[in-house]
Parts: C-alpha cells; sequence; structure tokens
C-alpha cells in the first residue's frame, strides 16, 4: 500500500479539534485519539476500496536501437482484467540517463479495456538501457491512500553514438568522386591502378600511352588511371584511463567514435576495406570483413556498450592484434591521447614500423581550454596556471615529433575538427597514390 499526501493534510486538519477541545477544559488527548482513529479507519477503508494494481496485465513497446539526442516513443499498455475501473498513476523504471519524464503518468482503465501512455525518452549515454519493471499504483476513492505492484516487464534499448560528424560526409564525398574522375580527368600517378582507355589530348602524358591499343585502334590511345580500390583501412580506438577525460561535452572516447565513424563512412564508398578494433587490455569491441551498407550499422552496434576503462593500454598487444585483422598494404589510424611524454613511453616503445606500403596515422583529441589558460597572465595564480598549460603543451608537442621520427603521422585537433582533419588526410593519400 501507499499513503498521499491527503492522509498528512488530514492529520495536520486535526489539530483544529484537539485546540478546541482543550480550549473548553475536556482532555485533549481523547480528541487526538479519536481523530486519529478515525484518519486510520478511512486510510484502511480506502485501500480495501481501491481496485487491485495486480488485476492487471502490462506490456511495453519499445524500439530497440537509438541514437544520443533523439527523442524516443516508447510506450506501456494496460490491460484491466479486474470488474472496476483502475485509475492507475504508473511510473517507468528507466535510470537517469535515459531522460524519461520525472512525472508519474496518469491512466484510467475501465474493467476488460487496454489502455496506452507515451513515456518518450531522451538519452544522453552511450550503452544499454534497461528498465526491469513497472510500478503500477491504485488511488482508493478518498485519494488517502491505495495499492500499489510492481509488474517485471523488462525494456532494453541500445543507444548508438550519435555520429554528429556525417554533416562532413557529403563535402568529402564529392572530392572523393573527383579522386574516382566521375567529374575529372583521371590522370596517372604513384599507386594508382588502370581504369580505362581514351583517345589522346594534345598535353597528356605521353607514358601513358597504349601503344597494343594505339595499333588496333589506328589513332593514339592513352590508359587512365584512378586510385587504387580494396585496400585496408584498419582503425583502433584507445579505450584506457587516457580515453576516460573530458573533453567539451563529452570524453575523449566518444570523439574517437566521431572520427572512427566519419572515416569508416568515406572508406567505404571508396572501396576500400575497413577494420575496427576497440582495445585497452582486451578486445573490447571488433569489426571486420563487413562491407557496403552493413558496414555502418555494425560499427555502430559494436561501439554502442563500449567505455573506457581506467586502466593502462597494453600497446604490445593491441599492435600485435592488428596484424591479426589484415597483413595486405594498409592505413593504420590510432585514436588516442598521447600528449604526455611518460605516459607515451608504452606507446612509443610498441609503435610498428611504417613502411612504403603501410601508412600510420596517430590522431588525438585536445582541450581548447589548455591553449586558452596558456595566455592568462592577469594574476599571479593565473601564471602559474598558464606555465602549466605551457608545459602541456610541449609535452604534446614532443610526444608529436617522436611519432614522426618513428615514422607516423600526428594529427592533434579538438573534437569538433578532428573527425574531418582526419577524413581529409585520408583523401590527400588517396590522390597522391601512397593508399
Amino acid at each position: 500500500m501507499f499513503v498521499t499526501g491527503r492522509l498528512a493534510l488530514a492529520v495536520g486538519v486535526g489539530i483544529v479539534p484537539v485546540v478546541l477541545t482543550g480550549l473548553v477544559g475536556y482532555p485533549a488527548y481523547a480528541a487526538l485519539g479519536i481523530w486519529s482513529a478515525a484518519c486510520v479507519l478511512l486510510t484502511a477503508l480506502d485501500v480495501m476500496l481501491a481496485p487491485s494494481p495486480r488485476a492487471v496485465t502490462a506490456t511495453r513497446r519499445v524500439p530497440n536501437r537509438t541514437r544520443i539526442g533523439e527523442l524516443v516513443p516508447v510506450s506501456v499498455a494496460l490491460q484491466n482484467t479486474g470488474s472496476r475501473t483502475l485509475h492507475a498513476l504508473i511510473r517507468d523504471a528507466w535510470q537517469p540517463t535515459a531522460g524519461a519524464d520525472g512525472t508519474r503518468q496518469r491512466l484510467e482503465v475501465p474493467p476488460g479495456e487496454r489502455r496506452r501512455v507515451e513515456i518518450p525518452l531522451l538519452p544522453r549515454r552511450r550503452g544499454e538501457l534497461v528498465s526491469e519493471f513497472v510500478m503500477v499504483r491504485s488511488r482508493g476513492p478518498l485519494g488517502l491512500a491505495g495499492r500499489q505492484a510492481r509488474h517485471r516487464v523488462r525494456g532494453a534499448i541500445r543507444v548508438l553514438p550519435a555520429f554528429s560528424s556525417r554533416k562532413h560526409l557529403p563535402s568529402r564525398l564529392a572530392r572523393l568522386r573527383e579522386l574516382d574522375g566521375n567529374t575529372s580527368i583521371q590522370v596517372r600517378g604513384q599507386g594508382t591502378e588502370f581504369d580505362s582507355l581514351r583517345e589522346y589530348v594534345r598535353g597528356d602524358d605521353v607514358r601513358s600511352i597504349d601503344w597494343r591499343a594505339t595499333a588496333r585502334a589506328g589513332t593514339t590511345m592513352l590508359r587512365t588511371w584512378r586510385p587504387e580500390r580494396d585496400r585496408h583501412v584498419v582503425i583502433i580506438i584507445d579505450t584506457g584511463r587516457t580515453a576516460a577525460a573530458r573533453v567539451g561535452d563529452g570524453t575523449r572516447v566518444d570523439a574517437s567514435l566521431e572520427a572512427a565513424l566519419l572515416l569508416a563512412a568515406l572508406a567505404a564508398r571508396a572501396g576500400d576495406h575497413v577494420h575496427l578494433l576497440m582495445y585497452d587490455r582486451v578486445v573490447r569491441a571488433r569489426v571486420t570483413g563487413v562491407e557496403g551498407a552493413a558496414l555502418l550499422p555494425a560499427l555502430t552496434d559494436a561501439m554502442a556498450p563500449v567505455h573506457a576503462r581506467l586502466v593502462d593500454t597494453d600497446w604490445p598487444s593491441a599492435f600485435a592484434a592488428v596484424r591479426t585483422l589484415t597483413t595486405r598494404p594498409s592505413l593504420i589510424v590510432v585514436l588516442t591521447a598521447q600528449d604526455a611524454a611518460e605516459s607515451a613511453r608504452g606507446f612509443l616503445g610498441a609503435f610498428p614500423d611504417a613502411t612504403r606500403a603501410t601508412s600510420i596515422l596517430v590522431g588525438s583529441v585536445t582541450d581548447d581550454g589548455i591553449a586558452d589558460l596558456a595566455r592568462q597572465r592577469g594574476s599571479r595564480e593565473e601564471v602559474y596556471v598558464a606555465a602549466a598549460a605551457e608545459k602541456t603543451m610541449r609535452e604534446a608537442e614532443n610526444v608529436a615529433d617522436a611519432i614522426r621520427r618513428a615514422g607516423g603521422e600526428a594529427i592533434a585537433a579538438d573534437p569538433e575538427s578532428l573527425p574531418p582533419r582526419i577524413a581529409d588526410r585520408y583523401l590527400e593519400l588517396k590522390a597522391a597514390g601512397r593508399l
């Protein structure tokens, strides 16, 4: 059972007869006892007259997946199997990050009928959101108390990454079409593959003339080339302790997911094979062998439940796991936070050897607030903070230089700029024939 605020109000009103009884000379405790007994009696009567909340069947309507920040249409339906009209108060037990409305939903269900109430969600966190039960309250006719029952009706929804960086995808796809030759003349380049033949035009590279085709056609024929396809792009996302730091409105791992999704969508449209590995000390998520339209759903589904762990990443094992994904020439993109010399030692010690066929790109999420702190000079405290910020920036530059000396490329940017910068670098490697 439960009691409402009306019972507390009724008990409070009892002060009036108690005071009046004392003024006229009668014992106050007698009036207090009578009033308390009346309240208890009315409460028990209200509970007995309330329709049973167990005489209902609860069902849910919940979508399987959604994205962060999208409104989710979730509903609960009650089937009244009793003989009296149920005036129900419903609370769906979603966790706070689901963004459910905190108010209870009122529902009137006549006997033998079914009614549905909408409980929209606005998720604020990736992963699995679960509601194990629905609490139903049935209030009595006096409104003092009632009965309540818990109905175990499990509801679960997987919240996927927002993929807000997809707004950069159309412009990058237009540049990709230019590289493929759909909107520009295809030209010879290092690392490109044969596409088709066309007639020679003055100013073309004579080294691309196909003499056999020229002999058959009776006119000078030229080979055209396009960027190579069927290359491999391996994306490693660090889920160790450095990825748990908050940058902007999210964590570093959230920004890494955005960069990975944009790069994967672009590489898939370019005809390359995309592999994903999320790693700290063990594999947290792995996607490989998925092509075409099924790639992005597979990536977002694998990324959704993974969050940063407060452990140091085992980089030798992480790079060893990359070699199990592909041995073909590829682009390895490592999304991590290597901005301190001490914490980057293990990463640099396990850094793989870059070759002409394999390019290694290291993307790091930075906080623009550090640069702002480095410019503050208003007080003694700000000077000390600025010195610490300058040291942090210098250490990040030293780590980036060490990555370049090891044969890789380092890109550091804020969460908004990192995804398009990595995508642009991928297109530059395509255009240069290095991928």
